[in-house]
Order: C-alpha cells, then sequence, then structure tokens
C-alpha cells in the first residue's frame, strides 16, 4: 500500500537558497533537454530519405535522443557549467525522466487515439519542484529530515507518519513563498484493499454536486457552496490590474506577484480544506457512497463558435457560459470526488461512480423523462404529481442506479480506488 503525506518545510537561510538554485539549475536542464526531443521532431519526423525532383539525397537524419542518451549526457552538462556539480545526480535524472513523459504524451497517442499538446519551456519561476527518487530509510529524524546534499531540514510534522510505513520518494514544492514536502511512503504488508460491499437502500446515499449548493445527499442533507474564489474575486482583480501597470523586473511589480500568488495560494487551501471535511462528513456517515462519474473537463469548455453562410460569427451565448465555468471550476468537483474515493477507501467505505445519463430529466418516482433547462431548478412531474428540488431528484437517480446493479465489489472499474492522499 502507497500513501502520500505533505508537510510544510521551514528551511534556513542557506537551505531557501539552495533550493532556489535548484530549481533555477533544474528549470534551465528541462529545458535544453525538451529543445533537444523538439529540434528532432521538428527534423526527422517526415519520413522522406530522398528527393525524387533532384538527383542529390537528403542527409540521413541524426539519432533521436532518448531518456538513456539524455542521462548520460548530465555528465557533459556538469564539465561544462560545474555548478550541476551541486544538484544532486538523481535529481538531475528525474528532469530528464519529466521531459521524457511530457514528451511521449505529445508524440505517441493514448488509448482513445488523442495527444497532448505542444510541451512548452519552462519560464523563470514556472519551475517549481524537484525529485529525490530514493531516499534512505533513517532520513526522517524527528521534525526533520535529512535531504542529500543539503542536510537536516526542519518541517511541521502537523500529523504523525503512519508506524511501519518506509519512505521511498521525496518531493520539494515552492507554493507562493512556502516550501513544502512530499513524502511518498509505502508498506508491503498491507494490501490495497477494496471491501465486497452490496449496496442497499440502508447502506447507500446518492449525492448530486452542484454550484447553488455544492451538494446535496439522497437522504435531503444539502452542503452550502462556499465560493472560495468569488468572495475573493475583487481582490484578485485589484491586484492583477495593479500588477499590469508596473514595470517588468521592477522591485513592486516582484511585490505585487508575491501579493497575487499568496491570494491564489490561500484560495486553493481553503478549497482543500472544505473539501477534506466535507468528505470525512460523508464517509463517517454512511457505508456507500455514490456520485456521477463527471466530465469536469467537459462540462467546463468554451461554447462551440457559431458561423453564419457568409462567415460572420453569430451569438453563442459564451459570455453566460464562461460565469459557469468560472462557479464550476471554483466548486473544484474533481479533487473533491478524488478525496472522497481515497478517504472512503482508507475507511473501509466504498465511493462509486456511476453514469450520470438521465440523472437530471427522469423522475424518482417513477422513472418518466422530465425535460428540464438548466435555469429550471425544481422537478415536478406531469405523471405522477412528484414535486421536489432538483439536485435531490438527481441524488434519489443516482443512489437508485447504484441499487440496481447486482453487487460491486473487488473487479469494479469505477470502485478501484488509488490510495494517494
Amino acid at each position: 500500500m502507497k500513501t502520500t503525506y505533505q508537510y510544510r518545510l521551514r528551511p534556513n537561510k542557506r537551505q531557501a537558497q539552495i533550493f532556489e538554485s535548484w530549481l533555477e539549475l533544474c528549470r534551465k536542464q528541462y529545458n535544453f533537454r525538451l529543445d533537444e526531443r523538439l529540434s528532432w521532431w521538428s527534423e526527422n519526423r517526415c519520413p522522406v530519405n530522398s528527393c525524387s525532383l533532384v538527383s542529390c539525397s537528403i542527409a540521413p537524419p541524426r539519432e533521436q535522443p532518448n531518456y538513456y542518451e539524455q542521462k548520460k549526457d548530465l555528465k557533459t552538462s556538469k564539465q561544462l557549467f560545474p555548478e550541476y556539480g551541486d544538484v544532486h545526480s538523481q535529481v538531475l535524472q528525474n528532469v530528464v525522466e519529466r521531459v521524457k513523459k511530457v514528451y511521449e504524451r505529445y508524440t505517441v497517442p493514448d488509448k482513445n487515439g488523442k495527444r497532448s499538446g505542444k510541451p512548452r519551456y519552462k519560464k523563470v519561476g514556472r519551475y517549481r519542484s524537484f525529485t529525490f527518487p530514493q531516499m534512505k530509510v533513517d532520513s526522517i529524524q524527528g521534525n526533520r529530515i535529512n535531504l542529500p546534499k543539503i542536510g537536516l531540514v526542519k518541517m511541521i510534522v502537523h500529523r504523525p507518519i503512519p508506524v511501519g510505513f518506509q519512505l521511498k520518494t521525496t518531493t520539494i514544492v515552492k507554493k507562493a513563498e512556502h516550501w513544502y514536502i512530499s513524502l511518498v511512503l509505502e508498506d508491503v504488508s498491507i494490501p490495497e484493499f477494496i471491501p465486497d460491499i452490496i449496496p442497499t437502500a440502508e447502506n447507500t446515499v446518492g449525492i448530486d454536486v452542484g454550484v447553488n449548493s455544492f451538494l446535496v445527499t439522497s437522504d435531503n442533507e444539502v452542503i452550502k457552496n462556499p465560493r472560495w474564489y468569488r468572495k475573493s474575486e475583487k481582490r484578485l482583480a485589484l491586484l492583477q490590474q495593479n500588477l499590469s501597470k508596473t514595470k517588468r523586473g521592477s522591485r513592486r511589480r516582484r511585490h505585487l506577484g508575491k501579493k497575487l500568488s499568496k491570494t491564489h495560494n490561500k484560495i486553493a487551501n481553503q478549497r482543500r480544506d472544505f473539501h477534506h471535511k466535507t468528505a470525512k462528513l460523508l464517509v463517517d456517515n454512511h457505508e456507500v457512497i455514490a456520485h456521477e462519474d463527471l466530465a469536469v473537463k467537459n462540462m467546463s469548455k468554451r461554447v462551440a463558435p457559431k458561423i453564419d453562410d457568409e462567415g460572420k460569427y453569430l451569438p453563442n451565448n459564451q459570455s453566460q457560459k464562461s460565469g459557469l465555468n468560472k462557479s464550476i471550476i471554483d466548486c473544484g468537483w474533481s479533487q473533491f470526488l478524488s478525496i472522497l474515493t481515497v478517504k472512503a477507501a482508507k475507511a473501509g467505505r466504498l465511493c462509486v461512480a456511476v453514469n450520470p445519463s438521465g440523472t437530471s430529466q427522469k423522475c424518482s418516482n417513477c422513472n418518466q423523462d422530465v425535460p428540464k433547462k438548466l435555469k429550471d431548478r425544481w422537478h415536478s412531474c406531469p405523471h405522477c404529481g412528484a414535486s421536489l428540488d432538483r439536485d435531490l431528484n438527481a441524488a434519489l437517480n443516482v443512489k437508485q442506479k447504484l441499487i440496481q446493479r447486482r453487487s460491486v465489489g473487488r473487479h469494479d472499474r469505477n470502485a478501484q480506488a488509488v490510495l494517494n492522499s
């Protein structure tokens, strides 16, 4: 079993300077290795090796840079730039591994035949973490951790590390002006436990996430949407406006940039804390939790443009959709459902995603279609006379969809929980 614990670091002045210098060196190394791969891709991806119109042949393509060749070439970087000798070798190897992953996502299609966008070079301040792929067993000493080539660094242990777990990987992350450490812990003796539970009407609750209310359960429990981003939107707009008026490279611009990043970091922390508390409340009170298998990325996309016969763009209500997209992203449904799944698995409970088709349009009482627009917030069924809140009706449908399955067990694809916190 693997799990991840994150703690805040309190490095001294010398250690903070080392962190900053390592991030900058890793950023430059990342851009260099990425440029090697992208330049080869742009020059040699064409399968043509000779020209039929000219008698001369095209020069043979050079070899494609790969993970192992770039890893060997790190010795050359250390010879040309001695400052790289101060960086731990495995940290630099991890940079090459990151380049390999982003490049393969761009060039190799996934199982659906889709590829990621072209990877971009990291600007100053955009490379925010470095990783130690291997750590010694006794690296953690009380409230300090012994990092290779850096020494003992103080960390705030706000929760104890579970007994029996061994430290595998360590990642140092910079968020705003603070430093954090993510510890990947593993205990081989504990298997990944997925309970075999049969959902029933008594042990199952259905939840429907929304924008007006963060979620509504099938027991008619309503959790309000805190709208963390919306509450700080005016302050963010003012900071961004003042930042745009400053001169690039000036001291005031750096000061306002730090203020802006602090505000964004605070909003993210507030949202994450709310998600953890809400997920714990559901896991403590229910044995089986059913939710919709939402494609949040598709729900928050821009509206497709409308073009008439003359090629002119027509109104497509994108301004209204932009406000809805902002509210959806402010809720953070994907993060919440991920946290909920992990907490349920660790507590021996079950969290299952069901097909969201028809949960809002069908009546939970008679299962008949009752078409509604997004602005219609009340469900009134003309067939059976049921009248209730739209979100409550959807939560009841989600619960019924899960109960209608014969069983949910170890081989259910939606019930496989990845134990990462």
